[in-house]
């Protein structure tokens, strides 16, 4: 074996990469699936675009980012709840407004404050750069919102195919919405250090939907998008050291690659179905 194959592993910075990108792309995925099943792959993007003037303004108070990021992302999917509920414009059309306006606003009030913020870092994130402290910060929240999901895994997927069977059992639909509101903005501030804004988009989508391509089960398809969300996010970083190029956008190109190889194999497991001759009845 070439040794420099195993240059990136000889560097801290990658190592950190390596743990850091890896717990993401766990949490991404499982809430992936969640998202996929119940439609709200678009609420990802909203509430990912909704967190930047949160994140200016805790820094104007000289609080922690990820505070404000967490607040701004809730009062995001929440205000989009709430506006449903009480117009007759749709969901998807009030997260457009709702997430556009708020990401205009951040836009606005970062490039009116005088700070040290690197915007590129934020929509871009700045995987290879992680700090120890910012590490321990994403392990806390990543493990915390991964611990929450699989606890009552089996709660929010019943929420998620059967919100009225979920209401007859007493189980308050609207309290459990909220809370995967909730642990999907905590996800995101996670994420931001790690893909930024515009990227954990994806993070929170194809994992979900190429597991969906590929199994039938709930349980096999979160273990089949957090695992191939982890491996495609070692295997970006990898690359990325090598070629010189974005960490994140190398994490998200192996996923899309990814998601076109469960499709295909899903086509042709399709088509393989259609073409076979019917079963002899004697």
């Amino acid at each position: 074996m070439n040794v420099s194959l195993l240059e990136p592993f000889r560097h801290e910075f990658m190592l950190q990469a390596f743990a850091a990108g890896g717990l993401v792309a766990a949490v991404c995925a499982v809430l992936s699936c969640y998202l996929v099943l119940r439609g709200w792959s678009l609420m990802g993007d909203a509430v990912s675009h909704a967190v930047l003037p949160g994140i200016v303004l805790a820094y104007l108070a000289g609080l922690p980012l990820g505070v404000g990021a967490f607040a701004s992302g809730l009062l995001c999917a929440t205000g989009t709840g709430w506006i449903k509920r009480h117009t007759r414009v749709k969901e998807d059309t009030v997260m457009g407004v709702v997430f556009t306006g708020l990401f205009a606003l951040g836009l606005v009030l970062h490039v009116r404050t005088p700070s040290e913020l690197h915007l590129d870092h934020i929509l871009f994130g700045n995987l290879l750069g992680i700090e120890p402290g910012q590490l321990r910060e994403t392990t806390i929240l990543a493990g915390g919102v991964l611990a929450v999901v699989l606890a009552l895994r089996r709660t929010l997927l019943l929420a998620a195919f059967d919100p009225s069977h979920t209401r007859v059992l007493g189980f308050p639909l609207r309290a459990l919405d909220t809370l995967l509101l909730a642990l999907l903005a905590l996800a995101i501030v996670a994420s931001i250090q790690a893909v930024g804004i515009v990227l954990v988009i994806a993070m929170l989508i194809t994992p979900g939907a190429t597991a969906f391509l590929l199994v039938r089960r709930f349980d096999a398809m979160l273990a089949v998008a957090t695992g191939g969300a982890v491996v495609s996010t070692f295997i970006g970083i990898y690359v990325s050291f090598f070629a010189d190029a974005s960490t994140a956008a190398c994490i998200v190109l192996v996923q899309a690659l990814g998601f076109v190889a469960a499709l295909t194999l899903s086509a042709g497991g399709r088509l393989r179905r259609r073409a076979a001759p019917p079963a002899d009845p004697a």
